[in-house]
């Protein structure tokens, strides 16, 4: 991930585990790159309701995604991810732990 890219990542993760009325959007979108099957997918209708940075910090992410010629994930933040599926998605995370 360039550093752009990732610097955009890391905002979208920081507003994802806070409690605002953005988070849950901002959660959604995070979680639909790292597992959409399992975790839910992103509305795009859900960038009308995030402030125009977190909008372009998702877009400048989707944009560096579509670049890529094989998929990648995010794995080098999987803690923080798993902060978010704690936060957002809690039947799913009980599921994953109560499986590990």
């Amino acid at each position: 991930m360039d550093q752009q890219t990732r610097v955009a990542f890391e905002r979208l993760l920081d507003v994802a585990r806070s409690d605002t009325g953005q988070s849950r959007k901002v959660a959604a979108f995070v979680l639909a790159w790292w597992n959409a099957d399992s975790r839910g997918g992103f509305d795009l209708a859900d960038l009308f309701g995030v402030d125009p940075a977190i909008a372009a910090d998702m877009a400048g992410v989707f944009t560096w995604l579509a670049t890529r010629s094989d998929a990648e994930y995010p794995t080098a933040y999987r803690r923080e991810i798993e902060d978010v599926i704690q936060k957002w998605r809690p039947e799913a995370w009980a599921r994953a732990t109560e499986t590990a």
